[in-house]
């Protein structure tokens, strides 16, 4: 395989020759700048084989890198191999930066020219870049070269799914009415309208949904909201003509995806906000108006559920936790039986999902990692990687199933059979992370990044650590990441809000021997007012039992000890209607009181 992408490379140069570039940087996104794409623009994978969701390829004459962070170090070592691809661990005190490393790069090249192409990169992205550029002796930025036009000769072609409706039961809001919000929230920033890029905005606020992306409901769009009207721009063959009546009586036009270029050249408003995090960087230069540089008001708007959002994600969460206790059940005795492998159990946790009303697909692509696999973050089992489950060791099984009323994201970790010491003092460590999130009370107003140590504090204690973030929002029946909130170590100053779903899952990965992640998805809700203000807790949304078995209970506090005590009476008694005798039996000795 790697000489395919050895291939690939030297066409890639071949085409920099000829346009006298030095460097050619692929980011691995779409016009929209979304973190999982179309086929069309897995351009990272086409020329690299690294398949993870975050990832930038540098290609220069005589040398090539990619930059991943640390969920993705030991797939793109593995994926890497061969190829001639340095891995650049990204955050790590002695990796370059991508400008440092091509300006050490380009010390002595003849034009010191770096190309991208401008459609896949924010407005800030390229400015950032520029002025790194020019730090390392003048390096300069082209932004309009597509290299990949004639190299990807079988490039596959835009998705042309069909957009259906998301009917108003599940939306809880009409088109209009979000509409008049978002125009609101623009006459506060001085705004006459907005092009919007994101596509789960676009999706989310037309109450539209689609099939362009896997995983992801969402279809290749932009809608430009003017003070009097709206347009959205979408390959005309994916909308029916109950589609365009439907947007017609919100008050929304369509035209065609191609002309939102011209539409941007013809705006007539005074000005347009335009989000230089979310618009791309071709687009936003489009337009001869006036721009308001501001956050689109969107993000905001959707993270926070209505009570038919909420509604829709505790039935969700209710069905996957059938499945999910269903496949548990059906785990504990087919590995003892043998034959049992990553991927075949996978496959049937999806089967499981899809006897469900409501299924729609994955929310991600299951990981499902035994033993030293769990310790790679963002694992998914392939033909090659594949190993059969034995009845010991930790099994890490990261799923989610996107419903038509929710979007589901749920990790267990799960004993097959005897364990380490080590690998019981991890999990029950990780436990311990988890329960004193989920316990949190916080004043209204706090941020994730405020609360990411009350989970992490009970590992550096002991020494541990992990790089990913602890929590994330999801999507209602859209993307299973979501923000602007998140639970992380890095700064984000958005505050957590009662009506906000946002996930729990720290982990402990220690590589080539075992991974532990246990998550559950939250609610934010109101827990208290008192003198000193209004104060906020987290509810738990996922219904399924967390793993007894490797639990050392002297490690746990009491009040850990109530809690997971309380969840599993929980799950019992909201689960137990649904499942078969057999089930319900083993449902009954793994939710015990600890």
């Amino acid at each position: 395989m790697s000489s395919i992408f050895n291939q690939r490379i030297d066409a890639l140069r071949q085409v920099m020759q000829r346009e006298s570039v030095d460097a050619y940087i692929l980011d691995g996104t779409d016009p929209h700048l979304s973190e999982y794409v179309p086929d069309r623009w897995k351009t990272v994978a086409y020329i690299s084989g690294f398949t993870g969701s975050a990832g930038t390829v540098v290609v220069t004459l005589e040398a090539a890198a990619l930059w991943t962070d640390s969920r993705y170090f030991v797939q793109a070592q593995q994926e890497l191999a061969g190829t001639g691809i340095m891995l650049m661990r990204d955050g790590l005190p002695d990796t370059p930066s991508m400008p440092q490393w091509i300006g050490r790069q380009l010390r002595d090249s003849k034009f010191r020219e770096v190309a991208i192409d401008g459609d896949c990169w924010s407005e800030n992205q390229v400015r950032q870049l520029k002025g790194e550029l020019r730090r390392q002796g003048g390096v300069t930025l082209r932004t309009n070269l597509d290299a990949l036009q004639t190299v990807w000769t079988d490039r596959p072609a835009a998705p042309k799914v069909p957009v259906v409706i998301q009917p108003l039961e599940y939306a809880g809001e009409h088109v209009s009415e979000k509409l008049q919000r978002i125009r609101r929230a623009l006459r506060e920033r001085h705004a006459d309208g907005m092009l919007m890029a994101a596509l789960d905005d676009v999706a989310w606020t037309l109450n539209l949904r689609g099939g362009d992306i896997e995983c992801n409901p969402l279809f290749m769009a932009y809608l430009l909201i003017a003070s009097d009207r709206a347009t959205l721009f979408v390959d005309p063959c994916k909308v029916s003509d109950e589609v365009r009546v439907f947007l017609h009586g919100e008050g929304v036009g369509v035209d065609d995806y191609s002309h939102v270029a011209q539409a941007m050249r013809d705006y007539f408003e005074y000005n347009i906000l335009l989000d230089p995090d979310q618009v791309n960087h071709r687009l936003f230069h489009s337009t001869q108006r006036e721009v308001v540089e501001s956050p689109s008001p969107v993000p905001a708007m959707k993270a926070v559920k209505n009570a038919a959002e909420q509604r829709g994600f505790k039935l969700a969460m209710l069905r996957d936790g059938i499945a999910m206790t269903r496949f548990l059940c059906w785990l504990d005795t087919a590995v003892a039986k043998g034959g049992v492998t990553e991927c075949s159990a996978a496959e049937k946790l999806r089967s499981f999902r899809a006897e469900q009303p409501l299924f729609r697909g994955l929310s991600f692509e299951t990981i499902a990692a035994y033993q030293e696999h769990g310790a790679i973050v963002h694992y998914e089992p392939t033909a090659v990687s594949d190993v059969e489950l034995h009845p010991k060791g930790l099994f890490l099984v990261d799923s989610g199933g996107q419903y038509l009323d929710g979007t589901t994201d749920i990790t267990r970790t799960i004993a097959l059979g005897p364990l380490t010491e080590e690998q019981r003092r991890v999990y029950t460590l990780v436990l311990k992370a988890h329960i004193r999130l989920q316990l949190a009370i916080f004043p209204e107003g706090t941020t994730g990044t405020q609360l990411d140590a009350v989970a992490r504090g009970e590992l550096w204690r002991q020494g541990l650590h992990y790089m990913h973030g602890t929590g994330h929002g999801v999507g209602a029946y859209l993307c299973v990441h979501e923000g602007p909130h998140q639970i992380r170590m890095q700064w984000k100053p958005t505050p957590l809000c009662e009506g906000m779903t946002v996930t729990n899952e720290p982990g402990v990965y220690l590589e080539n021997r075992f991974g532990v992640r246990i998550e559950n998805t939250l609610l934010v809700v109101s827990a208290m007012e008192t003198e000193c203000g209004r104060f906020l807790r987290f509810e738990p949304l996922t219904i399924c039992p967390i793993d007894l078995r490797p639990i050392m209970p002297e490690l746990l506090a009491p009040d850990e000890v109530a809690w997971l005590d309380g969840y599993h009476s929980m799950v019992c008694e909201a689960l137990s209607p649904y499942l078969n005798p057999t089930e319900q039996a083993w449902l009954q000795q793994v939710t015990r009181p600890l």
